[in-house]
Formats: C-alpha cells, structure tokens, sequence
C-alpha cells in the first residue's frame, strides 16, 4: 500500500508563517480528511503538494523515499490527481474528449481512433459505476456533479507514470446539489474499495464525519492534530479548529417562545417555473425551502423580493401588497442574502460601509441628493459589530475578506433597514466552519427577536437544524410544507421525490 508523508513542512509570505513544521501522512485505502478555518493552511498545504510553492522547509517522500523533484509533472508521475470545484471543462467537447484532455487521443493510421477514444472512456466510467453517462455526449448537457465524476474517471485512463492512487478533493461539493453529492461519495467509496487514497477538504462537517477514517485540523498554519475519526468527535474537531469552545453546532431555540403575527402571506403565487406557492410566514419563525436543483427554491426567493414579477397569485407584507422590483421590496422591509456573494452581493473592490449601504441609499442621504457618509461608516461600524465582522475597518475593501467575513458583510447589509423578512439563498455557501457557526448563531439570535426568516438550502443539516417548519419545492411547485422537528435528512429526501398522502402545505 502506498504512503505519502509530508514531513516538518513550512512556509513563509514575507513576516505571516502560512505552515509551521506541518506533518500530514496520507495512505491508500483510506479517506483522510483535512480540516481548517480559511487562513489555517490548507491552500497552502496542497499547493505544496501539487507541486505548485515550494516548501521553504520540510521533506515529501512516497513509500518512504524522498521525493527530490517536487513539480507538477513530478507529483502527477507519482500517483497524484487533483480535482476541484472548479473544472474548466470543455463544454464543446463531448464527454470522451474531455476525458482524453490529459492523454494523447488515439490515433490509426495518422487519424484519431474515435471508437478507440470511445471504448477507453467507456470502460474507465464503468470501473466507477458510472455506466449511465454517455462517453459520446456533450459535456455541456451533464449537470457539475456528472462533469465531476467525469473529471475523476478520466484519471482512470491509462497514461504515463505510475497509476492514480491518491485524489486530493478541494470542497468538491461546494457546487454540487444533494443528489450529485451522493453521487460523489459513491465513487469515493469505489475507488477507496479499489485501494485508492483520498485527500478531503471541506466546510461541511457532516460529510467529514460521513466519509473520513482520519481527520487532520491546522489552526493558524500549523497542525493541532491527526487522528482517527474514531477517537474524535463533531465538538472536538470544531474546538480544535477554532481554538474555542462553540458547543452544539445549531443552537436551540429560547425555552418559551410565543407564535408571532402572520407578517408574509403568499397566495397561489408564480414566475416563470415557479407555480403555486402559497403560505403564511410568523414573526421570528425560520421557514427552510428545500427541494432538488431547479425545483424552484431561488425562484421563490426572487419572486418574494420583487426581482422576478410575479405572473400569478399574490403576497403581502404585513397586510401590505408587495410590489414589483427590488427597490421596494427593500424599502418595504424585506431583505436578501444572495446565493452568489462574489457575482450577485458584492462590490469586492468597494468599502465595507459602501457595500453596506448599497441598498439604502435614498434613506442615507442628505438634502436628497449628498449621501451622509459619516452616517455610512457609523451604521457599518455598529452592524459589523453586530454581525461580528472581523475586519481592519469599516474602508477596508471587501476583496481582502475571507469568504466568511464577505458573507457577514452581506448579512450586515440585509440588517441595515431593520427588515421585518429575511431571505437567505444559501446562506453559509464557502463558509468555514467557525463562521458558519457563527452565523447560525446570528440566524437563531435574529429570529429570536422577531425577524422572520426564509432559509433555502441545499445543505439538509442547516435545514433541519435552523427551520422550524420546511417548505418541499418539487417542479416549481410549493408541494408541502412539513414540520422540521424529529425530521431525519433520509426523511426529508423522501419528500424531494414522493407526493404526500394529503395536503400538508399551510
């Protein structure tokens, strides 16, 4: 069985240590799991290890020999295969092709083979399970899951060098649905059986604890510890990577807790493919929207924010009727955390306090037309606090955040208007756990106090411990909506794909 050992590594920016004599020893048969705060090393770590930065101390040796060529095409010949979320696929191509991207096409007579080609797809695709993508297919018609898998098969295709036999996976299903991660974790298990190694770095708890047999945790560059997922715990490993004690991951709802007032009512309404949504919202309750990918969760969200118009049916606010466009959704009291931070919530080379303020400008100007900036900075100031934003200040450019500090910089602004509803469209997305924690704090806290909140998630976890009640999307259609209390994630998948026995939907 082969072993990668990477020994006392260590690596400097100028004066900030990003590894500080980091020991990491990886073997096949085995999924070890690499846990870590944005900031704690990780990056750094498997950049080293693909051969990309150069340790300024510290060894790599395979099966006990040390590797004095450390490049990509030396890392590559020694069994190493990365893959990404990010895939850069060849959407023109078909599936085949992709697959052949690292290897030469095969050729007859001077001209590609293509059932050659084919044939050679085929069978690495088959060695997964994966007999159901078509090799011939373009890969523009495959889903991110399916072109992942697709991306992992084709390491399968016999090249030069030794045989894969350690994948290095950074947050693979950070842009994968529920389905497609499940799809994943299959082919993960076949190539452990298969005596494969796996390198696993992700955000999401539940799939750590689900996939790993050993979990190693840098804090601050340098390696608190590595040990079998046997003798750890949830707790422990969130403790070690925060340096803090953060307790349960999804904190309880307050003891006593009375209904609030209906403050959104939505009757019967559509956009596009989203159909027939109808239900009614209290304050200070968490109302999760669920469902499989284009089973219309954003749109729902869009739809109630004005930025969709609506096509059918009707909501109200408070007993107001919402009206078209964005700008009045917000003004109305009506908040929204987008999906995207980087392409749809920020200014990333803006101030904190401009981004804040985005929304708000006509209640933040002065004489109608000068905006009050001293206002700006102190409600950025106040509202950083209050989201607990780590930041130099309030004029520090969002681009030099961490993903979790970017997201609270949205949440901040969502707060800026004292909303009464609060939408959130995958809320902790590329958020490290110490944030997350954080913001699901900050959630409960919120809602606490009154704010009703509509949470869409693909992550069944963050559905099922935050939302009180959860609304089933299947189709564009609001199907069902179910309580979340003693609700198991098995339980809740079995609503994505069977009608109910009767109407549940309220």
């Amino acid at each position: 069985m082969h072993r990668l050992d990477l020994t006392g590594i260590s690596r400097r920016f100028g004066a900030v240590a990003a590894l500080d004599e980091v020991n990491l020893g990886l073997r096949a048969g085995e999924v070890h799991a690499l846990m870590g705060e944005n900031g704690a090393g990780k990056s750094t770590l498997i950049r080293i290890l693909a051969g990309l930065d150069r340790p300024d101390r510290g060894r790599i040796a395979l099966d006990g020999t040390e590797l004095r060529a450390v490049n990509p095409a030396a890392i590559r010949a020694a069994g190493l295969r990365f893959i990404h979320q990010e895939l850069h696929a060849a959407r023109g191509l078909s599936v085949a092709e992709n697959m052949h991207l690292d290897h030469p096409y095969p050729r007859r007579a001077g001209l590609v083979n293509w059932r050659a080609l084919t044939g050679a797809a085929s069978r690495a695709l088959a060695r997964l399970g994966l007999d159901g993508l078509d090799p011939r297919a373009p890969m523009s018609e495959l889903g991110a899951g399916d072109q992942m898998l697709v991306r992992i098969a084709a390491t399968l295709i016999s090249g030069d060098g030794r045989p894969p036999w350690l994948y290095v996976m950074d947050e693979p299903t950070a842009a994968l649905t529920s389905g497609e991660s499940e799809r994943l974790f299959a082919v993960i298990g076949e190539l452990v059986r298969q005596g494969a190694g796996v390198l696993y770095v992700s955000h999401r708890m539940p799939e750590v604890l689900r996939l790993a047999d050993r979990v190693t945790v840098l804090r601050d560059g340098r390696r608190v510890s590595g040990r079998p997922l046997s003798e750890t715990t949830q707790a422990r490993i969130i403790e070690e990577m925060t340096g803090r004690d953060v307790g349960d991951l999804f904190p309880p709802r307050r003891a006593t807790r009375p209904a609030g007032d209906v403050v959104l009512r939505v009757d019967g309404l559509g956009v596009g493919r989203l159909r027939k949504a109808s239900f009614a919202l209290r304050a200070g309750e968490v109302l999760g929207v669920a469902g499989v990918a284009g089973s219309g969760r954003g749109a729902l969200l869009q739809a109630l924010l004005g930025t969709l118009p609506p096509e059918a049916g009707a909501a109200s606010l408070a007993g107001t009727p919402l009206r078209r466009g964005p700008r009045h959704g917000w003004a109305n009291g009506m908040a929204y955390v987008p999906r995207e931070r980087r392409s749809e919530g920020l200014m990333l080379a803006r101030a904190i306090s401009e981004n804040i303020a985005l929304p708000h400008l006509s209640a933040l100007a002065r004489l109608r037309y000068f905006l009050d900036h001293r206002r700006q900075r102190r409600i950025a100031k106040d509202l950083g606090a209050e989201v607990r934003l780590k930041s130099a200040s309030p004029a520090q450019p969002c681009e030099e955040l961490s993903g979790g500090n970017q997201q609270k910089v949205l949440f901040a602004r969502a707060l800026a208007g004292r909303p009464r509803v609060l939408l959130l469209d995958e809320p902790t997305r590329g958020v490290d756990i110490g944030a997350r924690v954080e913001l699901y704090r900050l959630i409960r806290r919120l809602s606490d106090t009154g704010l009703a909140v509509v949470l869409a998630s693909s992550d069944l976890p963050e559905l099922l411990g935050l939302s009180d009640r959860i609304a089933v999307m299947r189709d564009g259609v609001l199907a069902e909506i179910v309580p979340a209390a003693g609700l198991s994630e098995a339980e809740l998948l079995t609503h994505f794909y069977h009608a109910p026995t009767e109407e549940t939907a309220a």
